[in-house]
């Protein structure tokens, strides 16, 4: 068998951060009751486009945005977002207001890097919660 080198990159790529995270969903609306009453997400952006609604939502202060896209925008399938890693002071308290809202979540657990825990918006796109581990 060859082994096969691990190519050799010249200079380090200029990227600061993630603008947005494409979220497909079914129902712009229901998403975006979801991401800002039961999650507590802002708008950041709501305006058509054409026919197409460009909708984006995010933690105050967080500089990478989720993009609730709907019916008609890219071929993304409503549901198939994975492994978003919502990081929060406290998951413990988090579980319990997204269970009133109605939402089912698996954990709280312990992990070696915190104590989290998982939930899926309407459509199906799953999402983690962590508190992190002081020092970890």
């Amino acid at each position: 068998m060859t082994r096969r080198e691990s190519p050799t990159y010249g200079e380090v790529m200029n990227i600061k951060h993630a603008s947005f995270v494409t979220l497909p969903v079914t129902d712009q609306e229901q998403a975006l009751a979801f991401y800002t009453e039961v999650l507590g997400f802002e708008v950041r952006a709501d305006r058509h486009v054409g026919p197409m609604r460009w909708l984006q939502v995010a933690p105050e202060g967080a500089e990478t945005v989720f993009t609730l896209s709907g019916p008609g925008m890219g071929d993304f399938t409503p549901g198939s977002t994975r492994g978003i890693m919502l990081v929060t002071a406290d998951v413990d308290a988090d579980c319990v207001k997204l269970a009133a809202a109605g939402v089912e979540v698996t954990g709280p657990d312990d992990a070696p890097w915190g104590r989290m825990a998982g939930f899926r918006d309407p459509d199906g796109n799953s999402f983690m919660l962590l508190t992190e581990k002081e020092g970890f």
